[in-house]
């Protein structure tokens, strides 16, 4: 371990996942505060169907939306290494204009598409209105472009802030929505301006980077132009696009899906136990976040990465099993003191998740080393096979053992997403001396 540390690049993935973890564990923690006040301050009814609408918006947001941070990453982070600005102006500008396109449709087909699962979903007609307008959320939620601009610049610490931003105006007002009484609407009312505070930080941070770093006209869309002078960038972009689009069907629907086969209130103990689940899993993202920037600067082709990957995955590993520990033994009286009594069953849900946690953090160097790698449609056939599976699972397991059976198709899930991935991440590792890199940091 002692050697682990002598690495800078090691060192600098720490670090930036400190920063990053600084502002998630805030925005945890004051995450469980909006959800404790909105779980009390509401019947378990209405808090599922608030819970519902949050995930259904979150759900369109991610079947819809580009991952452009990764295109600025990919694309932008060799870029900054060789002060090549324009190319990294054309970028972000061609990531931007995905944004802007990806963030219409989006809200239109979210908007479109909510009467027909109205029923399902158990909205009447005025909470239908309220599903309505936090809708128009939807496009803050498909914009991606500022997190990958931040990541390149290695401001990590401007990511924090803004991770923190959000759940902190969400706990004020939901407090406020709990001490006043203000119901359904109050809650929904607050959580909207949270959301929408957050983004727009977002945005302003970017541009003031931008500014200060003397790169103008960045944040001008085109879609077309600029791409002419980023060979593969479209390629990557619908791969990476689809990819997530897999993802979300098997994560951000999981909720939506629960309430539409088990009802409202068994998505809202699914809810909370997903919440733990993220949040004991935030770690990894953090790592993440953070390594696959600094594997960027790396030639893949040297073993280099490959074991800054394994390090990094069995870290996660080793906080994955601690925070598994901790949560099997404060998992349940916390769930009562924050939600109450009548949520208790969540924590059964958590207990079968919990292997997940571990199996989850393990795997998050995956994704990025095969992006490395050139390897993104390899990816694309692993999420899609073990996607596809964890639906089939997740559908027959609620239908048949209830709320109980979704938490154990998510923990079989889990597992064999980061199986299916492994057998790429492992082939491409052998066959690296076989990768191109040139000039520009598209690999092949």
């Amino acid at each position: 371990m002692k050697h682990w540390f002598a690495d800078g690049a090691f060192r600098s993935i720490l670090r930036n996942a400190a920063y990053l973890g600084s502002g998630s564990a805030a925005g945890a923690l004051l995450g469980l505060v909006a959800l404790a006040c909105a779980g009390k301050g509401m019947s378990p009814e209405m808090f599922g169907v608030l819970v519902v609408i949050q995930a259904y918006t979150k759900a369109v947001s991610d079947f819809i939306k580009f991952q452009t941070w990764q295109l600025v990453v990919q694309f932008g982070t060799p870029a900054l290494a060789q002060n090549n600005t324009r190319r990294f102006s054309d970028v972000v500008g061609f990531s931007f204009g995905l944004d802007i396109m990806g963030g219409s449709i989006a809200v239109l087909g979210g908007m479109l598409l909510l009467p027909f699962l109205s029923h399902a979903l158990g909205l009447d007609t005025k909470i239908f209105w309220l599903a309505i307008l936090y809708c128009t959320l939807i496009p803050s939620m498909t914009s991606s472009t500022p997190t990958g601009v931040l990541r390149a610049f290695n401001r990590f610490d401007l990511i924090a802030v803004q991770q923190a931003i959000r759940p902190f105006l969400r706990a004020a007002g939901s407090l406020a929505s709990y001490y006043f009484d203000l119901g359904f609407p109050g809650f929904i009312v607050t959580w909207y301006i949270s959301n929408l505070a957050g983004g727009t930080l977002f945005w302003w941070f970017t541009a003031r980077e931008l500014r200060s770093r003397d790169i103008h006209n960045a944040l001008k869309p085109h879609l077309f132009k600029a791409e002419r002078r980023l060979e593969g960038a479209w390629n990557f972009v619908w791969t990476t696009n689809i990819a997530h689009t897999i993802w979300a069907a098997r994560n951000s629907c999981t909720t939506v899906l629960v309430g539409v086969f088990l009802g409202p209130a068994a998505a809202g103990l699914f809810k909370i136990a997903m919440t733990f689940f993220d949040a004991t899993g935030t770690p990894a993202k953090m790592l993440e976040k953070s390594f696959y920037p600094e594997i960027m600067r790396m030639d893949p082709r040297t073993t280099k990465p490959w074991l800054l990957g394994l390090r990094s995955s069995l870290l996660a590993g080793g906080v994955g099993i601690a925070v598994a520990l901790l949560i099997l033994f404060v998992g349940k009286p916390l769930i009562g003191l924050v939600f109450g009594h009548q949520y208790l069953e969540a924590y059964d849900l958590i207990q079968i998740m919990l292997g997940a946690i571990i199996v989850s953090m393990m795997g998050f160097p995956q994704e990025s080393l095969l992006f490395m790698a050139g390897k993104q449609r390899d990816f694309l056939i692993a999420q899609a096979i073990a996607s596809v599976s964890y639906i089939v699972l997740l559908v027959s397991m609620s239908y048949t053992f209830g709320v109980q059976g979704a938490a154990l198709a998510y923990l079989l899930g889990q597992c064999l997403d980061v199986l299916l991935s492994l057998l790429p991440t492992i082939g491409a590792y052998r066959n690296r001396a076989l990768l191109r890199i040139n000039v520009h940091g598209e690999n092949n």
